[in-house]
């Protein structure tokens, strides 16, 4: 009697087993999908895997009920590879570009989050330049009396200027060199304050938008907000 039920329990637990494993690779066969396309010969296919005779052009895979699960794209051409990959390139670069915009307008918004701000800044730019400016015409000055001196001992050889002594037609040329320098000095500090000007001109035109209907603390809240940084493809 108990050897009988030894075996039917064995009988029972093969049976279990065998069950079991059928689910199991009824499970797998569901999960692995159906592949299907039409490939260059018009022929329906049909594999459990991607078929290599469709690589060029699209394939559906199918779910164990036959609905369509997700298209398969054709495998690219070395050519169409780097067409796409030039495309993701050009794509990502652009989306590098606004990026970088945004964080420098985001910078220039916390720097200078209204007018007044921005024209303080402008002013004492200016304001620097001319400094420099006013120190150049100070030395101007002082060469042009060391001048009236030099031309006073140069009275003395107006009729033969040639023998004057060497040091003092040094000093003429040293004096003239120092003036010219100054002038040319001066020359490249309106050239600056043209500089100065074009600079804070071109941040007004980028400020004025951020400024339009942006209280001041609204404005430093989005100048605080963080920057995304694109993802690279």
């Amino acid at each position: 009697m108990a050897t009988w039920g030894t075996g039917t329990q064995l009988t029972r637990a093969r049976a279990a087993a065998a069950l079991c494993a059928a689910v199991w690779a009824c499970g797998v066969a569901a999960q692995a999908g159906i592949y299907t396309c039409v490939d260059a010969k018009g022929r329906r296919l049909t594999s459990d895997r991607p078929i290599a005779e469709c690589n060029d052009r699209e394939q559906k895979e199918l779910t164990a009920t036959g609905t369509v699960k997700r298209t398969v794209k054709p495998v690219m051409t070395a050519e169409e590879a780097a067409r796409e990959e030039a495309r993701l390139k050009v794509e990502y670069e652009e989306r590098s570009r606004i990026a970088e915009e945004r964080r420098k307008d985001k910078a220039l918004l916390t720097r200078y989050p209204d007018k007044s701000r921005h024209d303080k800044e402008r002013a004492a730019n200016l304001q620097a330049v001319d400094d420099v400016t006013r120190a150049a015409q100070k030395r101007i000055a002082e060469l042009a009396k060391q001048r009236v001196g030099i031309d006073s001992e140069m009275e003395f050889y107006r009729k033969d200027p040639s023998k004057a002594p060497a040091t003092l037609k040094r000093q003429v040329e040293e004096n003239d060199a120092n003036t010219a320098e100054q002038k040319r000095f001066i020359a490249g500090q309106d050239a600056e304050k043209a500089r100065v000007n074009a600079r804070f001109d071109e941040e007004l035109v980028k400020l004025r938008p951020l400024w339009v209907g942006q209280p001041l603390a609204v404005a430093r809240r989005a100048a605080s907000a963080p920057d995304s940084a694109p993802a690279k493809p």
